[in-house]
């Protein structure tokens, strides 16, 4: 329990905070699915499917706007609430009618409100952690949402075949739990005080622009090149892995790449504590640049093992770690190196920037799976993921002279 130990002294919002994601991605069942659902239940071809998560990104941009602005501006544990509201009353309505194109264009729409309180989430972690206390608080959040994904994945692929509504219905109960304990419990909201010397970067800057924000820190643009290369490469595990094992494996494909989803997130749970734990003294550039080099060798393992069901395993297990490495210290990069009065707004413009590189790869990614088979399309991906790591040594080497008292 000793590695359990480090996130003790948190503020309690925070802790209700991460029961909340707990109990939310307790019923995250569609998105792992999504790619066999448009494939196998409605017939879509790779690039359809391509184009189907382009245009949901393009659809959610303005929400991720207009969910930063409002982070910075109103209540971020109400906004929270109401999206969430919004959302439930959709993936209900979506359990209870015929699967089709109606089907998952409510399932959209409950997503463009999920997307709209994320910039409200992730900053209420940073106004409600010190600033020495940012990386465990953002590692209890990553933990939560993984606690809750461990058996969904695997429960998304048993009732995949025949019981698809379930998985809507109990999406939606899930988040209507999380909001009951998010709306009642929490009381508090107001920011830390943080007078440490490395809070001098996060001092708010009312009068300022997104814009502005980004001139006064070009290393957050530098950054931004190395996340969306990250994310582009990223996600191809929720789109060319799921085709690869329906074309390997057929119908067992759903039920193999929801197990394989799953050990993804039990090996986020048994691992994000000790990660965090004995590279605690690592500096987070250097993490993002391990987790870019942990995901381009659990693509390759999974490229080279195609076919071989354990190997898709050992493949994810490394592919994970990867995952870790990066996501512990995404948050607290930013956080740490913006102004608090900015953070929602920057956590939208980072997410439409990610959306933009994403969607771009996506259709080629798509296009190249259909006409060149996997094999190449898994090159080019390998080639993404190796660009986003060495804009990562480059980050690594500058970030230092433009932030030196977060290097004390």
């Amino acid at each position: 329990m000793t590695v359990f130990n480090q996130y003790r002294g948190l503020r309690r919002e925070i802790y209700i905070l991460f029961f909340g994601r707990i109990v939310t991605n307790l019923g995250s069942m569609i998105w792992p699915v999504m790619t066999m659902i448009l494939s196998q239940k409605l017939g879509l071809s790779a690039a359809e499917i391509s184009y189907f998560f382009v245009g949901s990104s393009i659809i959610m941009l303005p929400a991720s706007l207009i969910g930063g602005k409002l982070a910075d501006k109103v209540n971020k544990k109400w906004m929270i609430v109401i999206c969430d509201c919004v959302s439930i009353v959709c993936f209900y309505i979506s359990a209870a009618i015929p699967l089709g194109i109606g089907t998952i264009v409510l399932f959209v729409v409950g997503g463009v409100f999920q997307s709209m309180e994320y910039p409200s989430y992730d900053a209420l972690f940073a106004d409600l952690s010190m600033t020495k206390d940012r990386e465990r608080a953002y590692s209890l959040m990553y933990l939560g949402g993984n606690l809750g994904l461990v058996l969904s994945p695997t429960i998304a692929g048993i009732l995949f075949k025949d019981y698809l509504w379930l998985s809507f219905l109990i999406s939606g109960s899930s988040i209507a739990i999380s909001t009951v304990l998010i709306a009642f419990l929490i009381k508090d909201v107001t920011p830390v005080e943080d007078t440490s010397e490395e809070a001098e970067y996060q001092e708010k800057k009312d009068g300022l622009s997104v814009f502005g924000v980004l001139r006064e820190n070009p290393m957050i643009l530098l950054y931004l090149l190395c996340g969306t290369l990250y994310s582009a490469a990223y996600g191809q595990y929720n789109f060319i892995m799921p085709l690869d094992m329906a074309a390997v494996h057929g119908d067992t494909g759903a039920v193999i790449f929801g197990t394989v989803s799953s050990l993804n997130c039990i090996t986020v749970v048994l691992f994000t504590p000790l990660i965090t734990k004995l590279f605690v003294k690592m500096r987070d550039t250097s993490k993002m640049l391990m987790g870019r080099a942990l995901i381009f060798a659990g693509y390759l393992i999974f490229l080279l093992l195609l076919g071989f069901i354990p190997g898709y395993y050992f493949a994810m297990l490394v592919f994970t770690w990867g995952e870790i490495f990066t996501t512990i210290a995404e948050g607290p990069y930013v956080s740490t190196r913006v102004p608090a009065s900015h953070r929602g707004r920057i956590n939208a413009f980072m997410t439409v920037a990610y959306t933009a590189v994403t969607g771009g790869i996506d259709i080629a990614v798509g296009q190249f799976y259909d006409r060149a088979g996997s094999t190449w399309t898994w090159t080019l991906i390998l080639g993404v993921t190796a660009l986003s790591a060495a804009a990562t040594i480059l980050l690594r080497s500058l970030d230092k002279k433009a932030y030196p008292k977060l290097y004390r």
